[in-house]
């Protein structure tokens, strides 16, 4: 890229390949395992949770989700 097209881009407010903010929702924390779920809450000083598999009963693996 050429200098003049840098010096362009500043002018205008910022590099052109400046990442844009995403404004995306915050998903929950999940674990394949029961215990890496439990090490976890106990890490983060969580007493009361439970623990749901959020992948149907027919899937051959889990996706473990910890609700508060």
């Amino acid at each position: 890229m050429s200098n003049h097209v840098r010096i362009r881009d500043l002018k205008r407010g910022g590099a052109r390949s400046a990442p844009k903010p995403r404004r995306r929702k915050a998903r929950p924390k999940t674990f394949k395992t029961e215990d890496a779920a439990n090490i976890y809450a106990k890490s983060q000083g969580i007493e009361k949770y439970e623990l749901e598999n959020i992948k149907p009963d027919s899937a051959l693996v889990k996706k473990i989700r910890i609700l508060f």
